[in-house]
């Protein structure tokens, strides 16, 4: 386009968009962690399971914290997260977004989180990231009864935060995927004191 073209340059700035969640949550009866992310990115809609970015570092950090190769395939990351007893979902159902950006996110209606804690005996929960735990603490909480404790987020929109942080942060879920007496955790309560800033 010309220098002094007298039309507008197109704009590359996403469109705001409704958006469902689409993917079903991955539990089983033997779950005892519950990891919820904001909203499935339009990459993990389009590859049909939870943290395809490529540059996403969810699934290169729960390797190394499990000792595991993370399988490449849905399926194969499906199996794994319950083999170690691990649930995974989302908070938000429903919502509008601009893109994947989730400081965008308006009109947010939350999952049913009683699908899994009516099923599985669930120790902790975790949300990844600020987003995520703030819409939790408002959507989901109330529901609940239980408060969750927030870590990083993984995304690459984070890279502020290093890998080596991000492991740091995600050792907390171990405890917790251990056989017998579950710890008591510093979040248990509907009050927690462990909460991030908004």
């Amino acid at each position: 386009m010309p220098k002094n073209s007298p039309f507008p340059k197109e704009s590359k700035v996403a469109a705001v968009k409704t958006v469902f969640h689409t993917l079903p949550p991955v539990f089983d009866s033997c779950s005892r962690v519950l990891i919820l992310g904001s909203l499935p990115s339009p990459k993990s809609r389009e590859l049909g399971f939870y943290y395809g970015h490529p540059r996403n570092r969810f699934w290169t950090v729960l390797g190394r914290l499990l000792r595991e190769e993370i399988p490449p395939s849905p399926e194969g990351k499906r199996a794994l997260l319950l083999s170690r007893h691990i649930a995974l979902w989302d908070v938000v159902q429903r919502c509008e977004i601009r893109g994947a950006a989730d400081e965008s996110i308006r009109r947010p209606l939350p999952n049913d989180l009683s699908l899994i804690l009516g099923q599985a005996d669930i120790r902790a929960i975790f949300t990844t990231g600020q987003k995520a735990a703030a819409l939790y603490r408002r959507l989901c909480q109330p529901q609940t009864g239980i408060a969750a404790l927030s870590l990083p987020s993984t995304s690459p929109a984070n890279c502020t935060c290093s890998i080596e942080a991000l492991y740091e942060s995600y050792r907390q879920i171990l405890p917790f995927l251990e056989e017998g007496d579950q710890p008591s955790p510093p979040f248990a309560k509907k009050n927690s004191e462990n909460t991030p800033e908004e």
